[in-house]
């Protein structure tokens, strides 16, 4: 009896104990397994979710009121637009339109819409939901408002809609407008949920945003990331979009590498990002030989890295300056420099040559020349009084501002401007500010002697806004009548004489030297062998999401 009690009193002490044990077991065995689990998980899923880099932070991703190309990187997934254009033809193909028509007088654009479509927060599209888009963005609601990308598109002649039935919409204009439907093929113009718009005010939208397209937008986090997710009821996409399959990429996170463009190359060979774009060209050349990684090159039509003359400043004022400082300029040596020639070519115009209506005479126009140059500088009268190597006018030394933003390589861009310009005595003073909108205030301000600015797309009509002497955005303040009636014309008329007339509208911009035009922008895109399918739109910058796909094992 002694010999069970004691034993009994040895249990009472270790059974709790063993109890503790047991649990403590059970808790690192399911650990395990959770561990297992969620690996296996991880390894299932991450096939299906992609990292993308974005090169720019913008300072809003609302598509309907900003203005950046790159918030269409993410956007033109999240949105569908009522026409797109085919990425390899570049024809207008239908959308969230089945088809559309123009009036004989070219005033009205009837637009017949598709039916079953619905919004990601299961709202019906039709008719009323595409006015609810066209009054937002026409109706200049933005505090502070001031014109962004998509009202710019819309044009001049804009006039209203009228909405005939449920899945009948019209464009009313008050004259012919030839770029209509390429404006509304941009991700500028994806059609919002009327639902969405009315939950959250203009300045909460853009980190709510509810489109039809093939990708939901689930968070944004600025600065840091966005996120956006398969749309599984998805069935009404262009024609140029690949079928869903299980190797279509599910879950999609943008991240910035906006702050050192060296950081694009280290996150691809280490597997932080799948995509990244504006590689430097070399580390693009020296990623060629990684089996790891796949070097897209996508050329960018529509206006090259350039700089605009202020033609309202002394001295920038004469054309024949403006035209020293061309010839003065090693636009090659610079391309050769920054970007490689191989991989980015010069540019000799106001439109980069990759650009449906470019005009090729332009490229003879100023070869590098330096006694030209002087030719040009004893003219005007420029002369070195003091032998110090700076050229004096009316006996003050020249001294040019160039405004430049921090994106682009602009920076290298202008520090070799500086070199070549003070070779033949020009001072320069170089004014990099940080973002679109900094640059955009010095444009207003007007202190700058060049100023670096661009736009993209495939019709010629974004040269209007920078040359047209009524426009707020001529940052070259010239003033041509003739040029003014030419850019108007180009609007109005039919495709042949738009050819001929932009094709003189690229000649008289550089027989007056606005613009020191250096490359056109060819996009370097880094990604990875694992992946397939990788195309961009045919204006350039936005990648087609939906069409990539994991490699088949």
């Amino acid at each position: 009896m002694e010999v069970r009690r004691k034993r009994r009193i040895r249990w009472g002490v270790w059974l709790p104990v063993l109890a503790v044990l047991t649990l403590a077991l059970i808790a690192c065995l399911l650990a395990v397994v959770s561990t297992l689990i969620s690996e296996e998980e991880k390894n299932t899923s991450s096939g299906n979710t992609l990292i993308y880099g974005l090169t720019l932070n913008p300072s809003g991703i609302d598509p309907h009121y900003n203005r950046s190309a790159e918030l269409g990187i993410p956007l033109y997934s999240v949105y569908d637009t009522l026409i797109y254009r085919h990425p390899q033809t570049r024809e207008f193909v239908e959308g969230l339109a089945e088809r559309w028509e123009i009036s004989p007088d070219g005033l009205i654009y009837t637009f017949y819409l598709r039916r079953g479509v619905k919004f990601h927060d299961g709202t019906a599209f039709d008719a009323n939901a595409v006015g609810v888009t066209f009054d937002r963005i026409a109706n200049q609601q933005y505090p502070e408002w001031r014109p962004g990308k998509a009202l710019d598109l819309i044009g001049p002649f804009y006039n209203g809609y009228k909405i005939v039935d449920n899945y009948t919409f019209q464009v009313l204009l008050t004259a012919p407008y030839a770029p209509l439907l390429d404006a509304l093929s941009q991700p500028y113009w994806g059609i919002a949920s009327p639902t969405a718009l009315a939950n959250w005010s203009v300045d909460t939208y853009q980190w709510h945003q509810v489109g039809t397209g093939p990708y939901k937008l689930v968070e944004v986090i600025p600065g840091d990331r966005i996120i956006i997710e398969r749309n599984e009821d998805y069935a009404w996409g262009p024609i140029f979009y690949a079928p869903q399959s299980d190797r279509s990429i599910d879950r999609i996170e943008f991240r910035f590498f906006d702050k050192d463009p060296a950081s694009r190359r280290i996150a691809l060979e280490a597997g932080d990002v799948d995509i990244v774009g504006e590689l430097p060209p070399t580390d693009a050349e020296a990623l060629l030989s990684d089996q790891e990684i796949q070097i897209f090159e996508q050329a960018i039509p529509g206006q090259p890295l350039q700089f605009y003359f202020n033609t309202s400043r002394p001295l920038v004022n004469d054309q024949r300056f403006r035209q020293a400082l061309l010839h003065a300029t090693n636009r090659a040596a610079i391309v050769d420099t920054v970007f490689f020639r191989d991989l980015s070519p010069v540019a000799y115009g106001p439109l980069a040559a990759a650009s449906p209506y470019y005009n090729p005479a332009v490229a003879a126009m100023y070869p590098n020349n330096l006694q030209r140059t002087r030719e040009l500088f004893g003219q005007i009268g420029l002369v070195d009084s003091d032998d110090d190597g700076i050229l004096e006018f009316n006996t003050q030394p020249v001294k040019l501002k160039i405004a430049i933003g921090n994106w682009g390589f602009l920076p290298e861009v202008a520090a070799l401007i500086q070199n070549q310009w003070r070779e033949i005595g020009i001072e320069v003073e170089i004014n990099q500010v940080a973002g679109f909108t900094a640059l955009q205030e010095v444009a207003t301000s007007g202190d700058y002697d060049l100023l670096s600015f661009e736009d993209f797309g495939l019709d010629p009509n974004i040269l209007n806004p920078a040359y047209l002497s009524t426009s707020p955005t001529n940052y070259t303040h010239y003033v041509d009548a003739e040029l003014d009636g030419w850019l108007t014309q180009a609007l109005s008329v039919d495709e042949t004489t738009r050819v001929t007339l932009y094709n003189q509208i690229q000649q008289r911009i550089m027989d007056q030297a606005l613009i020191l035009p250096i490359r056109d922008y060819v996009n370097l895109i880094g990604w990875s062998a694992r992946l397939e399918g990788l195309i961009f739109t045919g204006q350039g910058w936005w990648p087609l999401l939906n069409n990539v796909q994991v490699k088949a094992e």
